[in-house]
């Protein structure tokens, strides 16, 4: 019998121990949504400039998911835009990390050993979440009221 593969994991495991890189392209979907969501504004006293500015903040946001690209590496979190490297954030540096609402998509909150970071989510929440479960797991912060203190 040969021995089982390191990189698939023990049977009981569903995580390989080492996963390669994996890159997540942005979606569209938060910023068409707060897009949509701008034509509730129009009743408001200001019309339209309330609408003219979430417009074009969701039109900053359109532009951010057709350029950002997350690659999750063995010890590093690189943000691409396009083919030019914008800013790794390597793991060992990682403190905590939270997802916000991921269903609306929400925001995305991790803390660094020298700054915080909270981004909205333009990625797909739910391979963002297993991406940031298989490498970093232990730093991932309770949701509230989910603490495990005994009375």
């Amino acid at each position: 019998m040969t021995p089982p593969d390191p990189q698939l994991g023990s049977p009981d495991s569903t995580l390989p121990t080492d996963p390669g890189p994996v890159s997540l392209s942005a979606n569209p979907r938060l910023p068409l949504l707060v897009l949509l969501l701008s034509a509730a504004l129009l009743p408001l006293p200001l019309a339209p400039w309330p609408t003219l500015v979430v417009v074009l903040f969701s039109l900053f946001l359109l532009l951010q998911a057709y350029s950002l690209r997350l690659e999750f590496c063995a010890d590093t979190l690189v943000v691409w835009r396009g083919s030019q490297e914008l800013r790794r954030f390597p793991y060992q540096d990682w403190l905590s990390w939270r997802l916000f609402a991921p269903w609306l998509p929400g925001l995305f909150y991790f803390r660094e050993v020298k700054s915080i970071h909270l981004l909205p989510i333009l990625f797909d929440a739910e391979e963002l979440k297993r991406q940031l479960q298989r490498r970093l797991g232990a730093l991932e912060q309770p949701k509230p009221g989910a603490s495990n203190a005994s009375p």
